[in-house]
Formats: C-alpha cells, sequence, structure tokens
C-alpha cells in the first residue's frame, strides 16, 4: 500500500478489545526487564538454574524492554510483536530443556497476537481467518 492508500478501518468494539489483550502482558515483561536491568537476586538465581551464565542478564533486559516499547508504539507494534515471539521462543525453548512447564509463555504470545490482530486491520489482513462456511 502507497502512503496515501487509505486504511482500513477496526471497529470500535474490536480495537478496545485488541488494546486491553495488548496491555495485559506489558506490564508483566516491564517488570520483568526492570529486574533483570536491576538484577535482582531472584532473576540472578534463575538465569543461573537455567545454566545462563550471570553477564547475559542485562542484556536480556534491554533486548526484552525494546521489544516492549516497539509492541506499544503503534506504528511498530508489528515489530515489536515478532521480536517478542522470538524472545518468548528462547524463554520456551529454556523451559523445554529443563523439563519444566512452558504453556506460560506460549499463552504470552498468542496474548501479544491477539491484541495486535484485533486492534490492527493491516495485521487481520495479513493473517485472515475465515469461517468454515463456502
Amino acid at each position: 500500500m502507497s502512503a496515501d492508500t487509505p486504511q482500513p478501518k477496526t471497529p470500535i468494539a474490536m480495537l478496545w478489545i485488541g488494546r486491553i489483550l495488548s496491555a495485559l502482558p506489558v506490564p508483566l515483561l516491564v517488570m520483568s526487564s526492570i529486574m533483570k536491568l536491576r538484577k535482582a537476586p531472584e532473576v540472578v538465581d534463575g538465569i543461573v538454574k537455567y545454566g545462563w551464565p550471570e553477564n547475559v542478564i542485562f542484556g536480556l533486559g534491554v533486548v526484552e524492554l525494546t521489544c516492549v516499547i516497539l509492541y506499544t508504539i503503534p506504528q511498530t507494534a508489528a515489530l515489536g510483536a515478532i521480536l517478542l515471539t522470538g524472545y518468548l521462543g528462547g524463554a520456551i525453548a529454556t523451559h523445554v530443556r529443563m523439563g519444566e512447564d512452558w504453556y506460560f509463555q506460549f499463552g504470552f504470545g498468542v496474548v501479544l497476537w491477539l491484541g495486535l490482530y484485533f486492534r490492527d486491520a493491516r495485521v487481520r489482513s495479513l493473517i485472515p481467518l475465515r469461517s468454515l462456511r463456502p
């Protein structure tokens, strides 16, 4: 689409559902990234338990916070969702490797994308969901 092509409108109810779904994971991700940036003792213990060196914690916090900021800005939300999907994929892989449940991280990713799907018509056009009826 060119810059002067009108963007499809999102119904107000869908927009608000999308905003609410998008807002749910953001505070948790921000808190998680701040805890990493501050190297909170429970984060250090967890990172080391999972076999990661302690010196990666700050970098993970920067990456996580950057992805969340991108996700919250409407113009870069799709990029943020893609990057957060990769970040959560790493978390899922770590939990699978340790034989732990990974469903929470997966659900987090689903909520991120559902929020974006509901609030952004461009994403809906890329991921069309159709009924089974012809």
